[in-house]
């Protein structure tokens, strides 16, 4: 009697350990390429979300999360598609935060994330077109769409009083798309758009394409291109011949990274990058800086509530599988529930696998809208004293 008891015992306690399940999240960002200086603090974000669910001891039963990191390029979509195969054949990862650019996160999406039946969500990602994307149900984006960007940034041309601009893109799905957006959107409030050019990255000299945006003209050169790459070449060489002296930066063109490589030149310039003042952002500023990376970075946040709200979504569904847990990611994602701040995961999958809904609000004040994009939250910024300067939010 007494081995039976101990065999009963032996065997549901087998049980009980059965139930717990491990998963495995892809981060894929451009580690290299024209975003390279803010990828890491975008990588670091989701870990640090993946950090608080494992030392929560409450997911999936006492499961626990690995990371594994992969380089999209930003702008090599064979590359990227590449290495979110291996994520998926070699590394067996059960969901993908990422990519970062909008061309290699399509590429990603259609090559890659729905052959194999794959959910993805990410933090970056821009591109109008994603929004219409086949998908299969299985893409998501924590930032919000270039054509919600485009009425923001012409709201703010006019309220600053330019009447005129001239725009530099950068030559692929991003730039194209965001410079559509915000044309449609300045010309609909009466302001005149001079030029709208694209620019390719990785040039040496700029001057030729500068030549172009002067003759036109404009109150305001925007320049819809990448930090490390062409867009900071643009400027440089408008400011070194005097084409021009305002600039506008949309949110490929925040960071720091800039401001050392132009210096005082840009005091005077403004610009958007996603951005709230909710209650969630100023916890998650505060778990960035204890986490040792810049908080205020761009798609920290973002990258954050994707890696998050994949978590979430894996608890909800009670299973690791890509199919099941994208189909739970705009119940965590929206209202009706109790809301779940940055820092607070471990409440979240407590609620969860006590059967009440939750309505994730994360770091962003997080509402997933249509096919699964953020509605958009944006920070208004002047660079002032070689800094950053936070004017407000909209």
């Amino acid at each position: 009697m007494k081995k039976l008891m101990m065999a009963t015992a032996a065997i549901a306690l087998m049980a009980g350990a059965a139930q717990a399940e491990d998963a495995k999240i892809g981060i894929i960002l451009g580690f290299t390429g024209p975003l390279e200086s803010i990828t890491p603090a975008m990588a670091a974000s989701a870990e640090l979300a993946i950090k608080e669910v494992n030392d929560s001891g409450k997911f999936m039963d006492g499961g626990s999360v690995t990371a594994v990191r992969a380089d999209s390029t930003c702008v090599d979509a064979t590359a990227a598609a590449a290495a979110a195969e291996r994520l998926i054949t070699v590394e067996a990862v059960n969901g993908i935060m990422g990519a970062d650019c909008s061309g290699v996160t399509g590429s990603i999406l259609q090559n890659v994330a729905r052959p194999n039946g794959m959910g993805m969500i990410s933090p970056s990602a821009t591109s109008p077109g994603l929004s219409t994307a086949e998908d299969d149900g299985l893409f998501f984006r924590t930032a919000p769409s270039d054509a919600r960007q485009g009425e923001v940034i012409a709201d703010i041309l006019t309220e600053r009083g330019a009447k005129s601009i001239a725009l530099s893109y950068t030559n692929n799905d991003y730039g194209k798309g965001l410079a559509d957006s915000i044309a449609a959107a300045f010309t609909a409030k009466g302001g005149a758009v001079t030029v709208s050019a694209a620019h390719e990255d990785g040039k040496a000299d700029y001057s030729a394409e500068v030549a172009t945006l002067a003759s036109a003209g404009g109150d305001v050169l925007v320049v819809a291109g990448y930090v490390d790459q062409g867009g900071k070449g643009i400027i440089q060489a408008a400011l070194d011949t005097g084409a021009f002296s305002t600039f506008f930066l949309p949110d490929g063109m925040y960071g720091d990274s800039l401001i050392a490589a132009i210096g005082d030149g840009l005091n005077g310039t403004y610009g958007t990058v996603p951005g709230t003042d909710s209650e969630g952002a100023a916890k998650f500023a505060e778990l960035g800086a204890a986490a040792g990376f810049d908080p205020t970075s761009s798609y920290t946040g973002e990258s954050y509530d994707a890696a998050a709200l994949i978590l979430l979504a894996m608890q909800a569904a009670k299973s690791t599988n890509a199919k099941d847990w994208s189909a739970k990611v705009m119940d965590v994602a929206n209202a009706p529930g109790e809301k779940i701040n940055a820092g607070d995961l471990a409440r979240g999958l407590e609620l969860i696998a006590a059967g009440t809904d939750i309505d994730y609000v994360g770091a962003t004040a997080v509402e997933l809208i249509g096919s699964g994009e953020s509605a958009g939250n944006y920070r208004e910024y002047t660079v002032n004293g070689g800094a950053f300067v936070t004017d407000k939010f909209r």
